[in-house]
C-alpha cells in the first residue's frame, strides 16, 4: 500500500503535550470572558467595598462589644460591692461590735453569696488576708502580690483597673473599700474581676462574626451574580440582537420585560429604534427600487430611438425632441428626489413672512400657465403668515398640476385660502392657515385616496403620463408635515376632488 494511504501516526508526547495547551486556552478564555462579564466587575467592586466596610466593621464591632463587656462587669462588681455593704450596714447597728463578731459577719456573708464568673471578693481584716470567695485566688490576687500589697494601704473606696503579664489572667478590674468599725477601719472589702475569660468568649463571638459576615458576602455575591444575570440578560440578549442585525434581516428583537424599571426602558426603547430604522430602511429600499423602475423606462426609451434614428433630418429632429423630453423629465424626478432626501434635515426649511394674498395671487399666475381651464381665486381676507415661499410654492403647484391631469378643458380648478379660527382665537397671526385646490374633473376612488400621497404612486386605472414623476402628492405631504401641518383630501369619483394643506401659522415664532 502507497505510504499515502497509510494513516499518520502522532507521536505520543506530542498528542500528550497538545491537549494541556488547548485546555488551558479554554479556560483562560472561560475565566477571561467571566471576569469581563458587567455584572462580574460591578460585583467585585461591590464585594472589595464590602470586604472594606467588614474590615472597618470588625474592630468596632470588638470595640463596642468589649465596651459593653466592661460596663456589665463594672456593674456586677458594684452590685457586690452594694450588697457587701448594705448588709454589713444591719450588722454594724449592734454596738461595741468585736474583731470576732466581723469574722463571723464575713463568714456568714461569704457563706450565703456566690460571685460572678471572673468575681473574686477577697476579705482583709487588721491588714492581713483573712477569706476569700472562691477560695482559690490567682497569684496576681494572692497575699504578697504587687496588688494585693496596694490594697492593705487602702483607706477609701477605689475603682481601678491593672494590667497583668498573665494571658490567662487580663487586666484585673476591681473596688476596694474599707470596713469601719465604730469609726475605726478594721479591713478592707475587696471585689476584683478578671477579664481574660469575658475577652476571650467576646473574641470567639467577634471570631464568629467575621466569619459569618464572609461567608454571607460569599453567598451574597453568589447569589447576587446569578440573579444579576438574569437582570442584565435583556443587555445580553441587545448585544446578541445587534449583532446578529445586518441591512437584509432587520426583524430581530427583544423580548420586552415585564416592569417598569430602566431595562425595560431600553429594551422597549430598542425595539422602537429598530422598528423606526426597518421602516426607513424599507422605505429606502422601496423608493430605490421605484426610482430605479422610474428612470430605466426613459434610459430604455432614449437607447432605443438613438439607436433606431437614421440620417433623416427630421426623423432626427423628432428623436432630439423625444430624448430631451424624457431627460427633462429624468432631471425633475432626479430633482424630486433630492428634494424627498433633504426633508429630513432640520434646516430644510427656509422660513419668511409674507402676505397671502399676494402668494394666492402668484399661484393663480402660474397655475394659468400649466392648462388651459377655468382657474377661479378664493379668499379675500388680508394678512401674513410664516412659512417657507418656495417650498409650499412647489407643494401647491404640484396640487395644481394635479388637478389639471384630472380635469378637461371644460372643467374648473379653484385656488383657495383662509385663517381658520381655532380655540377662540380671533387674530389671524394665531390662526391656522388653510389653502386648498378644488377641481371639477374625475374624481378620485376610495381606494386610490388610501395610496396617491405614497411615492410613485398613481391611480389603479390612470394612463400613466410622461410628465409625471409620481412624486408630487409626496412632495406636497411632505412640506406640509414639515411646517407642522397636514394635507387632506376630499373626493368622489365623478365630482372632483379637494386637496386642503393646512398649516400653523408660525409668525409667533419670529
Amino acid at each position: 500500500m502507497s505510504n499515502f494511504l497509510q494513516p499518520k501516526e502522532v507521536p505520543k508526547q506530542a498528542y500528550l503535550e497538545e491537549v494541556p495547551t488547548e485546555g488551558a486556552s479554554y479556560r483562560k478564555s472561560m475565566w477571561k470572558g467571566i471576569f469581563g462579564e458587567t455584572r462580574t466587575r460591578i460585583l467585585l467592586l461591590y464585594a472589595v467595598l464590602l470586604l472594606l466596610l467588614s474590615s472597618l466593621a470588625v474592630p468596632l464591632f470588638t470595640y463596642l462589644l468589649f465596651t459593653s463587656v466592661d460596663s456589665r462587669v463594672r456593674e456586677s462588681v458594684d452590685e457586690e460591692q452594694d450588697a457587701f455593704f448594705d448588709a454589713y450596714a444591719d450588722w454594724e447597728v449592734e454596738p461595741n461590735q468585736t474583731t470576732e463578731d466581723l469574722e463571723d459577719f464575713v463568714d456568714q456573708f461569704l457563706q450565703s453569696t456566690i460571685p460572678e464568673d471572673d468575681n473574686f471578693q477577697i476579705i482583709l481584716i487588721d491588714g492581713e488576708f483573712y477569706r476569700s470567695s472562691p477560695f482559690y485566688l490567682l497569684d496576681p490576687l494572692k497575699p504578697g502580690s504587687e496588688l494585693f500589697e496596694r490594697w492593705q494601704t487602702v483607706t477609701e473606696f477605689v475603682i481601678a483597673q491593672e494590667s497583668t503579664d498573665s494571658p490567662s489572667v487580663g487586666s484585673i478590674l476591681y473596688t476596694a473599700a474599707p470596713i469601719m468599725v465604730d469609726d475605726e477601719q478594721r479591713g478592707v472589702f475587696v471585689v476584683a474581676h478578671t477579664t481574660a475569660g469575658e475577652r476571650q468568649e467576646a473574641l470567639a463571638g467577634v471570631y464568629l462574626f467575621a466569619l459569618f459576615a464572609i461567608a454571607t458576602v460569599l453567598i451574597s455575591l453568589l447569589l447576587s451574580w446569578t440573579a444579576a444575570g438574569r437582570l442584565l440578560r435583556p443587555i445580553t440578549t441587545l448585544s446578541k440582537t445587534a449583532q446578529s442585525i445586518s441591512e437584509s434581516d432587520l426583524n430581530q428583537r427583544i423580548l420586552a420585560p415585564t416592569g417598569h424599571d430602566e431595562l425595560s426602558e431600553l429594551t422597549n426603547t430598542f425595539n422602537a429604534m429598530m422598528d423606526r430604522i426597518q421602516s426607513a430602511f424599507d422605505s429606502q429600499r422601496a423608493f430605490i427600487n421605484d426610482a430605479g423602475h422610474e428612470l430605466r423606462t426613459p434610459i430604455t426609451i432614449i437607447q432605443g430611438h438613438l439607436e433606431l434614428m437614421d440620417g433623416d433630418p427630421q426623423e432626427r429632429q423628432e428623436t432630439m425632441e423625444l430624448v430631451m423630453n424624457e431627460l427633462d423629465r429624468m432631471g425633475r424626478l432626479v430633482s424630486d428626489m433630492i428634494l424627498l432626501a433633504k426633508s429630513e434635515r432640520p434646516n430644510f426649511l427656509q422660513l419668511e413672512t409674507f402676505l397671502v394674498r399676494a402668494f394666492a395671487e402668484e399661484l393663480l399666475v402660474k397655475a394659468q400657465a400649466l392648462a388651459d381651464r377655468r382657474w377661479l381665486l378664493v379668499g379675500d381676507e388680508a394678512g401674513d403668515m410664516v412659512g417657507d415661499r418656495q417650498k409650499l410654492t412647489g407643494a401647491m403647484l404640484n396640487l395644481l398640476r394635479n388637478a389639471a391631469q384630472h380635469t378637461q378643458a371644460t372643467d374648473s380648478i379653484e385656488i383657495g385660502y383662509c385663517f381658520s379660527a381655532a380655540n377662540g382665537q380671533n387674530s389671524y397671526r394665531e390662526s391656522p392657515v388653510e389653502f386648498w385646490v378644488r377641481d371639477t374633473g374625475e374624481g378620485i376612488s376610495p381606494d386610490d385616496q388610501q395610496r396617491i400621497f405614497a411615492r410613485f404612486a398613481r391611480g389603479k386605472h390612470q394612463q400613466r403620463r410622461s410628465e409625471g414623476s409620481g412624486l408630487g402628492l409626496a412632495i406636497a405631504s411632505t412640506i406640509a408635515d414639515a411646517h407642522g401641518g397636514c394635507i387632506q383630501l376630499t373626493s368622489q369619483p365623478g365630482k372632483g376632488a379637494t386637496f386642503r394643506i393646512i398649516l400653523p401659522n408660525m409668525c409667533q415664532l419670529l
